[in-house]
């Protein structure tokens, strides 16, 4: 009779298993691969002012698992998970112990409630550990308007063409508790084909008695971060450009030089007077059936966000070009440059800079600049360009090195 039950039991918990496993939305990302370089393994080096293709020398990986688990009159609940990986792929047994160098970590987990607001039954009320709306660009791998963290808020507030969305996110950095209150409006439709997005992220720490001591941190003021960005299509064309423009202040002023999204600066010193702006521009240009360009130039400055640092100009630019052999098989050839100078108090001036120039062969499920998975085999070229002796590579003998592999990426 035990046994007759204990069976009873499992089939009944197989069968609910099976139920729920169904509805499961399971979506990911991962990007792995073996190569070498001019001496020893793959080296990577300033992806978001040269690019990425080429120049990753990680395994990385993102795991998501999301469910409904309730619709009824208009109300839905809907609880959301990632979890990611990180290694620098050299072994077969990737742990967390300190011998080894994997590293798990929990992105997201958060509840999305549908419904809620009677005048506003699509907005989504939400709450957990979240991307929040993160705006990336790919070939550079920047998220330049990320505050991503614990949370809650209400998005898909509906108003006119577009919708507001509020937030309140914890974001720390280095022990100092710091929020961010963040509001935008997207879905602005100025004219045929346009779509604009407006907001800001607003830094407000929150220090300790033992933290707010001037000898042991930097003011902690609060920071804010202004975005506003436009995008236009050209249905004739096929071509997608973007215009983006931020200002940020105080320690939020660093991210428009160091490509940073939204990251708290306290280790640079009195950030109290710092302010910095900028300016980014992406493309895809399709030409044809067969061959697209995509690109992304930015331009930003900063000043007085460090004790020692009168400003800091960036330039770089970064360009993709793919060809279309056959609907599976492509040629994409990467390029890019970048140029960062800084001015100091005392009086001299450092640059840094360089270029990367990647080839690579590729295979992907189906045609297009975002088809994937993919397989790609390539060979890139890094060179340090900057002041001073450039030993970057090579176990900094070296002030070039060159990489070649094979990697694949998958989303889905």
């Amino acid at each position: 009779m035990k046994t007759k039950l204990i069976t009873a039991a499992v089939a009944a918990a197989l069968a609910l298993t099976a139920t729920s496993a169904s509805a499961v939305n399971f979506t990911g990302y991962f990007r792995s691969g073996v190569g070498i370089s001019k001496d020893g393994a793959t080296q990577s080096w300033m992806i978001p002012y040269v690019g990425r293709l080429g120049n990753e020398a990680d395994t990385y990986t993102e795991i998501g698992l999301g469910q409904e688990l309730y619709n009824k009159g208009g109300k839905t609940f809907y609880v959301d998970s990632m979890f990611s990986m990180n290694s620098d792929g050299s072994n077969d047994w990737e742990a967390t112990s300190s011998s080894n160098d994997a590293v798990f970590a929990l992105r997201q987990f958060n509840v999305q409630a549908k419904g809620l607001i009677e005048s506003s039954p699509e907005a989504v009320v939400w709450a957990g550990k979240r991307y929040y709306q993160r705006h990336d660009i790919h070939i550079i791998d920047t998220k330049y308007w990320n505050i991503s963290g614990a949370g809650a808020g209400i998005e898909n507030i509906k108003a006119g063409d577009g919708a507001f969305a509020v937030a309140w996110i914890r974001n720390d950095a280095d022990k100092l508790n710091v929020n961010y209150a963040d509001l935008r409006y997207a879905g602005l439709k100025p004219w045929e084909g346009a779509w604009a997005e407006v907001g800001i992220s607003y830094a407000i720490p929150n220090a300790t008695d033992a933290q707010d001591v001037p000898a042991t941190y930097s003011n902690f003021d609060n920071s804010m971060m202004l975005t506003a960005e436009l995008s236009q299509y050209f249905a004739s064309t096929g071509i997608n450009e973007k215009i983006v423009l931020q200002y940020a202040d105080k320690a939020l002023a660093h991210n428009v030089i160091d490509q940073g999204g939204g990251w708290y600066d306290v280790w640079n010193g009195d950030n109290s007077d710092a302010k910095g702006w900028r300016f980014i521009n992406v493309g895809d240009l399709p030409y044809g059936d067969k061959f697209i360009f995509n690109y992304v130039l930015t331009y930003g400055q900063a000043n007085d966000y460090a004790d020692w640092t009168d400003n800091t100009k960036l330039f770089s630019l970064v360009g993709r070009a793919q060809y279309q052999w056959t609907d599976i098989m492509k040629t994409i050839v990467e390029a890019g440059t970048f140029d960062k100078k800084t001015e100091y108090t005392a009086g001299n001036t450092w640059k840094d800079g360089g270029q990367k120039y990647t080839v690579a062969q590729a295979w992907s499920a189906g045609s297009g600049f975002w088809a994937r998975p993919e397989l790609r085999v390539y060979a890139a070229y890094l060179k340090d360009g900057g002041d001073g002796d450039n030993l970057t590579f090579n176990g900094k003998t070296d002030d070039n090195t060159w990489n070649f592999g094979v990697q694949a990426e998958a989303w889905w």
